[in-house]
């Protein structure tokens, strides 16, 4: 009689073990999205606002209820910008976790960061408590966006590595639309001045979180951190967990990319002496892999986003980017409910509106998830930028129209609420993921996690300067603000034309080859690589792989993501 020599149960492989691990990391970037949009309710609650001095508050009405006035807004802007110190710090602090002791125990690092901020701030009795609670709260969140993206990347294919984390930025919008909604609702409880109007939806943060920790034991580390610090057999194991539907080692598809993590591992091992942050950003001992040139890249992309945009013409490797928030998405945050208001629509209808707008915001990322991998990254932010520079002059052209006009309120307001709008969806369905996930593509393995950090870094930076900026901006130039945005936009073009090499359905290990160029220029760089891959074969496995495979295994995918399946003879 036979007996069995394994008890352990079956563990998730191919297609299950895939979206497990999309599931599981996109609770991490909803809970990054609820904590950005939670503080938007919390800041116009009567008792929020009396607890921490910030202003007073009257009875409006039944139909308003208790409304609070702000007449200490710097002390209001300070709580929400020094959490942007404590991203800072823990995306600093998670790149250097998530590269020394692993993917997967950062996370859980950061997890208890993220829990104890939480429970502080929902139990905060003052300002000072507050302020620490937002600082504590932020480190686990910095940690947090400088290692799930990253490890997101290392599991996913090269051909669906794009739509792989736009699909979890789906959940971080849908986040914002939580923390929207339940806010608002929590608003008609008594007359909207309750503790548990503020309170609640700061512990609801917590939800999430421990819902990420107790998924962690079903999903593995990154493969390719795994063979970095020579832990190679259960770098191979998992290789044949996430490439096979049965979790076999030795399928084609784990070995040839296995041999790929392997040889650029050792590539990078001889041009990489120094790894600290200083080291990388100045590029000290990287050799022909330019870790300086894709810190700036990255670090640019994500400050620029936020911040003044005379530094982005400063110098060549600095010049792209016009970032995400200077594409104007922080500025249609602040201008929406003002426009709608000025569109003669009542308080509560002008809630409703923003609300509708982050919905629209949401399903918007689902065309990223389809169209970043087949489209690629540039022509995404090619149209994204065109799209977007048209929407925001137009609403600010409307916005002006209806100020001047009040007794065409309807159709003005009308107007520019279509471009705001419209400006959302396009904003979701390509600037908001792309940058994200640039970051996450472009760097050695050796030094993964701290490369992603300094784009959380720089958007770190940005956006507590910005939460401070955007305010002034409106109230001395108004509309003309989004006219600012707009031209950001267009200018933003030729920057990604000239610097921005394409990363879609290229292999993380191609991606040494792809910046060995000495020249910034992209043309320079794409020559250079083709003649590069030809020399170094060792590193472009996956790219040549051209089998079959078994019936229960995914086809192999073209540079569009479609099926080569019916290309490939059958095997005899």
């Amino acid at each position: 009689m036979e007996v069995s020599t394994s008890t352990k149960p079956k563990k998730l492989c191919g297609r299950k073990l895939y979206y497990t691990i999309n599931a599981v990391a996109g609770l991490a970037i909803f809970f990054f999205g609820y904590d950005q949009g939670v503080m938007g309710g919390v800041n116009t609650a009567p008792d929020y606002v009396r607890v921490m001095g910030l202003g007073t508050s009257e009875y409006r009405g039944h139909s308003e209820g208790v409304v609070a006035t702000i007449t200490h807004p710097t002390r209001q802007g300070g709580i929400v910008s020094i959490y942007y110190f404590g991203t800072l710090i823990g995306c600093l602090l998670g790149g250097i976790l998530g590269d020394r002791i692993g993917r997967l125990k950062g996370m859980i690092v950061a997890s208890v960061w993220v829990l104890i901020g939480a429970a502080l701030q929902a139990s905060a009795q003052n300002l000072a408590m507050m302020l620490c609670a937002r600082v504590v709260c932020g480190v686990g969140t910095g940690c947090l966006n400088a290692i799930v993206p990253v490890w997101s990347a290392e599991v996913a294919t090269h051909t669906s590595r794009g739509a792989f984390i736009a699909s979890e930025f789906t959940l971080n919008i849908f986040g914002v639309v939580v923390a929207y909604w339940l806010e608002f609702g929590m608003g008609f409880i008594g007359d909207g001045n309750t503790q548990i109007r503020w309170r609640f939806p700061l512990a609801f943060q917590i939800i999430p979180m421990v819902g990420f920790l107790i998924c962690m034991p079903l999903i593995p580390e990154s493969p390719r951190w795994l063979v970095k610090v020579g832990r190679i057999e259960e770098a191979q194991e998992i290789l044949g967990r996430l490439r096979s539907e049965d979790g076999d080692p030795e399928s084609e598809r784990a070995v040839a990319e296995f041999e790929d993590i392997v040889a650029a591992v050792a590539r990078e091992k001889e041009h990489i002496h120094r790894n600290s942050y200083i080291s990388m950003f100045f590029g000290r001992n990287d050799g022909d892999l330019h870790i300086a040139r894709r810190v700036q890249l990255s670090i640019w992309l994500q400050i620029v986003q936020e911040y003044d945009v005379s530094l982005s013409f400063t110098s060549a490797p600095f010049s792209l980017i016009t970032s995400v928030r200077w594409t104007g998405v922080s500025a249609i945050t602040v201008y929406a409910s003002t426009i709608f208001a000025q569109a003669g629509y009542s308080p509560r209808k002008a809630q409703w509106l923003s609300g509708l707008n982050d919905i629209m915001y949401m399903l918007s990322t689902l065309m990223a998830v389809v169209t970043i991998d087949r489209w690629g990254r540039r022509v995404g932010l090619y149209w994204g930028a065109i799209a977007q520079g048209l929407a925001l002059i137009l609403a600010g052209a409307f916005s002006r129209l209806l100020k001047d006009n009040p007794e065409h309120a309807a159709e003005f307001g009308g107007a520019a609420a279509f471009f705001v709008f419209l400006y959302t969806a396009v904003f979701g369905a390509t600037w908001l993921t792309i940058p994200w996930v640039y970051p996450t593509e472009t760097f050695p393995v050796e030094v993964r996690a701290k490369g992603n950090a300094f784009g959380v870094v720089g958007w770190s930076i940005g956006n507590g300067w910005l939460t401070l900026l955007n305010p002034v901006m409106f109230s001395r130039i108004g509309e003309n603000t989004l006219h600012i945005f707009g031209a950001v936009n267009f200018l933003s073009i030729p920057m990604v034309w000239a610097l921005y090499p394409e990363t879609a359905n290229r292999t993380l290990e191609e991606m040494d080859l792809l910046f060995a160029c000495d020249s910034p220029w992209v043309w320079d760089a794409e020559a250079h690589f083709k003649k590069m891959k030809a020399t170094n074969g060792q590193l472009d496995q996956v790219g040549r792989l051209a089998i079959k495979g078994d019936e229960n295994s995914t086809p192999p995918l073209d540079d569009h993501g479609d099926s080569k399946e019916q290309d490939i003879p059958e095997k005899v």
